[in-house]
């Protein structure tokens, strides 16, 4: 199994529209549900710590293959998703990583 969980930091001047954006990543992500072969889950969180170097939301997807996530990430509904959401984030961080490829797992 392939884990894929993504963070990002999210614009807005005001609170308003910080959170605005945060929904707008959530609702366009949760979409994405049932609709991608390969995806078998797709969770959002959004950071409730308030620390400084915190990212605003979290993506959290599980792939059986590495190619059903290289599938994810080409698929039309995926990049027009990423398409309207450009220019809403202000940093994004990435891990893809194999179930148990970590001795001690």
């Amino acid at each position: 199994m392939i884990k894929h969980i993504v963070m990002w930091r999210v614009r807005g001047e005001s609170v308003a529209e910080k959170e605005a954006n945060i929904e707008r990543v959530c609702t366009g992500f949760m979409a994405l549900r049932g609709k991608i072969p390969g995806l078998l889950h797709l969770e959002l969180g959004v950071d409730v710590s308030a620390i400084d170097y915190a990212c605003d939301v979290v993506l959290y997807t599980e792939f059986e293959r590495q190619e059903d996530l290289a599938g994810y990430a080409s698929h039309p509904l995926h990049e027009q998703l990423k398409k309207e959401l450009e220019g809403v984030r202000t940093a994004r961080h990435q891990v893809d990583y194999v179930v148990n490829s970590i001795k001690g797992n």
